[in-house]
């Protein structure tokens, strides 16, 4: 469930028109619910209540600051995968002690901010990684607390750029590897073993694949406990997808009681790091016709928004909905709705029923919260969009359109005063 609806034939936010908002910032623009983005963390939240957990907002997903802050009055901790994104959760607020840090290549310079930041955990992914880490925590003169990503090989059944858990994906460390590298682990004077960690992909609409995982997990904490390596955390990882178009994804509650079911007999602190299904549905991409054109054999919708905005349709051929916010009924006629960039992949839908629309009209592009704004670019040299938070029946711009002066500003054009020899 969502706060975007239809009243009156109009699309509202929450109890704001979106056109009333596209006529105070412009176009095109982002737009989050915060009521949404409250409903679905204490979905998650009340769905795991049974144990010890802790929800860990992946930051990836959405690193706006408000959107951020508002999850951390709620109670949430942070996935993140950079020192940009440590620095941003503990901007916005989250305890240090509520973060854990993922990917494959944290530099040293991240490592050690993130030391001294206190943070709960570091989720490492291979052998060398831990050596770092552990050279890093002894010249701070403390020891890092770690979780090793074990990768189960476990089909995700999802788009192959988002699937993490085979074992050709760069991720985590192999089964057969993990004993060794935990035993390791354990006599290293650097280096607090706290937890095992596990994600196997993203937008997942199915359960089988994380039970299945979960099961080799265990398999593998039993193992260690034998050798006398006991755990505080498993970090089941995120990945629950969202409904984008005709997909079925289980409900958090569906989702947490599987993985209690699967953990009943184990006394582990769960960590759970969902990012899309939190701010997935919570969030709109608003966009303007700027132009209609009809070639004989195809309609053309052309945006202000571009895949410099929105990445997913291009990158992954992924489906997003698109309303018109004035509700137009008329017959639905087969449309390319493409943006302004000088790429012939640059196409926010393609062969998509749409009514009847002008010059002007305003689109809404659905279920962009997350991985929305967080990948977009300045390509073709276009100034990123501003975001927008609504609050029942006031609104605030969270982050401001860039400018053209935004756009140059960290260049330097040399002259013989900044040349420099090496």
């Amino acid at each position: 469930m969502d706060h975007f609806n239809l009243k009156k034939g109009e699309l509202y936010c929450e109890d704001i028109p979106v056109s009333a908002i596209a006529e105070k910032v412009g176009t095109p623009f982002y737009l989050y619910s915060e009521a949404t983005l409250t409903r679905h963390f204490r979905v998650f939240e009340e769905a795991f209540n049974a144990r010890p957990h802790l929800v860990c907002f992946a930051v990836k997903a959405n690193g706006n600051l408000s959107i951020l802050n508002h999850l951390a009055g709620l109670g949430s901790g942070a996935d993140i995968v950079s020192g940009g994104e440590l620095y941003r959760a503990l901007k916005a607020g989250i305890p240090a002690d509520r973060i854990v840090f993922s990917g494959v290549g944290k530099t040293r310079e991240e490592i050690g901010r993130a030391l001294e930041a206190g943070i709960l955990m570091f989720n490492v992914e291979s052998q060398e990684e831990l050596d770092v880490l552990d050279s890093v925590a002894r010249g701070f003169g403390t020891r890092a607390r770690v979780s090793l990503r074990v990768n189960p090989d476990i089909d995700p059944k999802t788009h192959p750029y988002i699937s993490t858990g085979l074992k050709k994906n760069k991720f985590g460390l192999p089964m057969g590897q993990a004993k060794e590298i935990y035993q390791r682990a354990q006599k290293m004077e650097g280096i607090d073993v706290k937890g095992i960690d596990c994600h196997i992909g993203s937008q997942l609409i199915e359960l089988s694949p994380f039970v299945d995982a979960l099961e080799k997990i265990k398999s593998l904490v039993f193992e260690l406990e034998s050798m006398g390596i006991e755990l505080k955390y498993i970090d089941v990882g995120g990945g629950l997808g969202i409904r984008y178009r005709d997909e079925a994804p289980p409900e958090p509650d569906r989702y947490a009681r599987a993985i209690m079911s699967g953990l009943s007999d184990m006394p582990h602190t769960l960590i759970i790091e969902p990012g899309r299904a939190i701010v997935g549905n919570a969030g709109i991409l608003v966009t303007q016709i700027l132009y209609t054109k009809n070639t004989g054999d195809k309609r053309f919708y052309i945006v202000d928004a571009g895949m410099n905005d929105l990445a997913r349709p291009s990158l992954y051929k992924a489906y997003h909905r698109i309303i018109p916010v004035e509700d137009k009924e008329s017959d639905g006629v087969l449309t390319d709705v493409v943006g302004p960039i000088c790429e012939s992949g640059d196409f926010l839908a393609r062969e998509r029923p749409m009514p009847d629309l002008r010059s002007g009209s305003l689109l809404a592009v659905m279920s962009a919260g997350a991985y929305g704004f967080t990948m977009s670019s300045n390509y073709n040299s276009r100034p990123r969009v501003p975001e927008v938070m609504v609050h029942g029946n006031t609104f605030c711009v969270v982050r401001k359109r860039e400018t053209y002066e935004d756009l140059i500003k960290k260049e330097v054009v040399p002259d013989e005063q900044v040349w420099r020899s090496v």
